[in-house]
């Protein structure tokens, strides 16, 4: 085995690490919310992965983005963190993990039109079609409750964050020019922490009362989903083609819905089976293409295209 061999192995096996943990937050989320609120959860985990990375950054494993690229990074970050987290969990509450999982798996055919539609390209049929079956699929997981069709107006709040993350990943590529993704991650991630403050002021005094296994749950959030999830998929990415590293989050909702199965006893109903198989065609269709090499150069970058941990 050559050493291009050896780097691509260690990457998808980083890439499978990431698929693991991000799968499992949606889970951990769930068991969270039996004793955080959505503003406590959000503040407690992103504070913890906050500190952990301020550490990394100390010692200069991060290294902070530019001055002058600091005003967009608190607009992303307060987008794509703040504003995607708050929407989920509180979506969450009303979804099931698997359900949740299966919606945010549209994140990639999302950015890919939004990315599409900033450079003022063409939207092919394909993305349409996908675009348009992964809507249906992610529509029906979201309006089954059980086993019949009930309208739960929270839940609609996982697509604003579909959406919240979406204008994340299209809007932060220009920032790679100076900085690399783990960088402007942790960025984010610290003004998004900041934005959290006042959904969770009441987080000190309920740390005192919450169990023991539902913050120990809270605290994996910040440290494995958050952090490590995020360095083993960056290091993914810089081992391994973006396009097949990407292909893995494909698996997520399949991962998410077996966690949650296990560890929830939750079981997935036929109305999210459908839909969930619906919604990954759709995502593959709207965010793979079959076009000769020259014309990918002014496509949709493959890093671009990728989905945030829940």
């Amino acid at each position: 085995m050559n050493a291009a061999q050896g780097n691509e192995r260690s990457a998808y096996a980083a890439a499978g690490l990431t698929l693991l943990v991000w799968s499992s937050s949606y889970a951990a989320i769930t068991y969270c919310l039996q004793a955080f609120s959505p503003g406590e959860l959000a503040l407690l985990r992103f504070s913890v992965a906050s500190l952990l990375l301020l550490a990394l950054t100390a010692v200069g494993v991060i290294k902070l983005p530019p001055r002058r690229d600091w005003p967009a990074l608190i607009v992303l970050g307060l987008i794509g963190n703040t504003a995607y987290q708050l929407c989920l969990i509180y979506g969450m509450t009303r979804l099931s993990a698997g359900a949740a999982s299966v919606v945010i798996s549209t994140v990639p055919s999302v950015t890919a039109v939004l990315a599409m539609l900033r450079l003022k390209e063409h939207l092919g049929r394909r993305a349409v079609l996908g675009l348009g079956i992964a809507f249906a699929g992610t529509l029906l997981v979201t309006l089954g409750r059980g086993h019949e069709i009930h309208f739960e107006p929270i839940a609609f709040l996982v697509f604003v964050a579909v959406l919240c993350s979406s204008i994340y990943f299209v809007w932060q590529k220009p920032l790679f020019a100076r900085s690399n993704p783990l960088t402007i991650s942790a960025a984010s991630i610290f003004t998004g922490t900041l934005g959290f403050i006042p959904f969770g002021l009441d987080l000190p005094a309920k740390l005192a009362h919450v169990p023991g296994p539902q913050l120990l749950t809270a605290l994996y959030l910040g440290v494995v989903p958050t952090v490590v999830g995020y360095l083993c998929w960056s290091f993914a990415l810089s081992r391994a083609p973006a396009s097949r590293v990407t292909s893995f989050l494909y698996l997520q909702p399949l991962f998410a819905c077996a966690i949650a199965w296990v560890w929830l006893k939750e079981i997935p109903t036929w109305l999210t089976v459908v839909g969930g198989t619906l919604a990954i065609v759709g995502v593959v269709l709207a965010t793979t293409r079959f076009t000769p090499p020259a014309l990918w150069r002014r496509r949709v970058p493959a890093d671009c295209v990728t989905a945030p941990e829940s």
